[in-house]
């Protein structure tokens, strides 16, 4: 067997990286892509490897002889690469392509070892490797039937995204029989270009062979395994992050993209914090049954999606702003405010960042993360502050202060004029009945409190990035209004929360889903004995780990399972290692508490 590899192209969309260099010469963790390629072929025992070159190919062959590849290397030229398209390589190695089987691959490809191996080990001898379609993966797709069948080409412009479910993409990785090669596959090929010209690709050639005779080629299935094709800077960014070869850098690159994980689809996010069971399947239609008119018009200023949160949370429209997020509010507020900021460490680092170098921390650490009112009116008279941070439920311990321990907070705030930053991103989320400040009442007898919620958090939708904080001190929300720009929210935005009286019953039934969920989740972590786990009022847990294992090693050794949690032990800094794991739904609960059990 031997490998063909298509090489000549250009790259032009890879910019500047691509100037003095064809586009399989970007490097890729520092490592390019024909090297890692070649690397993994240079094992297969291959009769010999031909590499179609063509745009700056004098330094690619250099390159490549540089190596000390063991494998033969073979070299033709495509002189007419800035005038062809694939069609037009392949068409130069026919005469090889007969010889013998052959793998065939583009260069612009990233992929894992597995990826060869499985089609070397199929016994059948003309297979595609083919992939279930994501939303990153652009060009033609196919159909693929219960016997491995192409059955269907989809081109990119006539693909139904409602259908997505039943494509699958083309690696651009094949395998060839000598004998299909022969009889089936140059015959068309020569006859193609013969008609159609060099300026077309050879996978057209394919899906003409196909539809004459499905049988012709099988279609593999990957399962997980990673490829990239790699076409503009966007692709290389994600490919750094899926091919970074030491677990933890992985884990680290990975964090500081600070979400966007739908673009690693298989990826499963137990680091951010949403409720899983809410929006409903219903209310997602609605909104997707609107997309077309809220994508092409101009959404509401201020002063109306004041008016919404203010219907929505029961406040009137001067005591409530509504932000791009939580943390644009966050932003604001701390910048209209001055003095010593209060905070209770660990805890959301929004908060003690704006004002870094006032901050006054309680330190909930010596009391194994568990304080009440008394022991932060203590610590705060002794330590005074001008405003005081309290999340509640805490953020990353989950603590959880009663009503009564509250008023006793807000109480002492008022009578020493101290502001009263009150978080309650994850207040629905507590046991009984709920508890909030976020009421009429409480704000007006209460001007020195500001109630802050991130819509994101409860209600299940980080992307639409809504938060709200709401104060009696009307003077304050009018400035913070004034400080966000006229069109701080979208317009998905604001029909979510047009409609979303329609489904308040459907989100109180989600926070019962959720607490049961969560309750459940508790006694199965509970049961893995290196581990201790924190109880819990929020959507997420605290977890110690207890036989010496680093908590970033296991966070990168869980995302080889497609998992993600938060490491915590730089945010806590005891000398102890910590994580965070959000509650998501019971099949992927369960399935985390299996991958915790193999690598505790």
């Amino acid at each position: 067997m031997q490998a063909i590899i298509l090489a000549a192209g250009m790259g032009k969309r890879l910019g500047e990286l691509t100037k003095n260099n064809t586009k399989c010469m970007v490097e890729v963790g520092g490592i390019r892509l024909i090297e890692r390629a070649l690397w993994i072929l240079d094992k297969k025992n291959l009769s010999r490897i031909v590499i179609v070159v063509g745009y700056q190919y004098e330094n690619l062959i250099s390159f490549v002889n540089s190596l000390k590849i063991h494998t033969p290397i073979e070299y033709l030229v495509n002189e007419l690469y800035d005038k062809t398209n694939n069609i037009f390589s392949l068409f130069l190695a026919k005469e090889k392509l007969i010889q013998e089987d052959t793998l065939l691959l583009e260069s612009d490809l990233i992929f894992e070892e597995r990826l060869i191996d499985l089609l070397i080990e199929d016994e059948r001898d003309t297979l595609a490797l083919v992939d279930k379609f994501e939303n990153w993966m652009d060009g033609t797709c196919i159909v693929v039937d219960k016997e491995d069948n192409i059955t269907d080409f989809i081109s990119g412009k006539l693909l139904e995204y409602k259908e997505k479910e039943r494509y699958y993409k083309t690696v651009n990785i094949y395998k060839f029989s000598a004998e299909f090669s022969e009889k089936v596959y140059v015959p068309f090929l020569e006859a193609y270009a013969k008609v159609m010209g060099n300026n077309e690709y050879y996978e057209t050639v394919i899906k003409l062979i196909l539809l004459l005779d499905k049988n012709t080629m099988k279609a593999k299935r990957l399962s997980g395994e990673l490829w990239y094709e790699i076409d503009d800077i966007q692709d290389l960014d994600i490919a750094e992050t899926l091919f970074i070869e030491d677990n933890v850098e992985r884990y680290r690159h990975l964090m500081k993209r600070y979400g966007g994980y739908w673009r690693f689809p298989h990826l499963q996010d137990y680091c951010y914090l949403v409720n899983p069971y809410f929006p409903t399947k219903r209310m997602k239609e609605e909104m997707v049954s609107n997309f077309d008119v809220l994508v092409r018009q101009y959404p509401s200023g201020m002063a109306v999606n004041s008016l919404l949160a203010a219907k929505c949370f029961g406040v009137h429209e001067e005591h409530i702003v509504i932000g791009n997020g939580a943390a644009e509010l966050i932003k604001g507020l701390l910048e209209e405010l001055d003095g010593r900021l209060g905070v209770i460490r660990p805890t959301f680092e929004e908060y003690p960042n704006r004002w870094r170098e006032r901050c006054v921390e309680y330190d909930s650490k010596e009391d194994d993360f568990s304080y009440d009112a008394q022991k932060l009116i203590s610590y705060f008279t002794q330590y005074p502050i001008d405003t005081l941070v309290l999340i509640n439920p805490d953020n990353p311990t989950g603590h959880w202060l009663k009503q009564e321990e509250l008023e006793k907070i807000l109480c002492w705030c008022r009578e020493k004029e101290i502001n009263l930053i009150l978080d309650e991103s994850f207040a629905d989320f507590a046991e009984g009945e709920r508890v909030s400040m976020l009421s009429e009442e409480v704000l007006c007898a209460n001007p020195n409190l500001y109630v802050v919620k991130s819509i994101s958090k409860s209600y299940g939708v980080p992307g639409l990035r809504i938060g709200i904080l709401a104060s009696g001190n009307s003077a304050m929300t009018a400035r913070l209004k004034k400080c966000v720009s006229i069109w701080n929210m979208n317009s998905l935005a604001e029909f979510f929360m047009q409609i979303l009286d329609k489904y308040k019953s459907d989100y109180d039934r989600s926070l019962v889903k959720i607490r049961a969920e969560r309750n459940r989740f508790y006694q199965e972590l509970c049961k893995i004995k290196t581990l201790k786990v924190y109880e819990s009022q929020a959507n997420y847990f605290m977890c110690e780990l207890l036989n010496g294992k680093s908590s970033e090693k296991l966070a990168g050794e869980l995302l080889q399972d497609n998992i993600l949690i938060k490491d915590l032990t730089d945010k806590i800094s005891n000398g102890k290692q910590y994580i965070r794991i959000a509650v998501r739904k019971s099949e992927e609960n369960d399935r985390l508490i299996k991958f915790l059990k193999e690598r505790l």
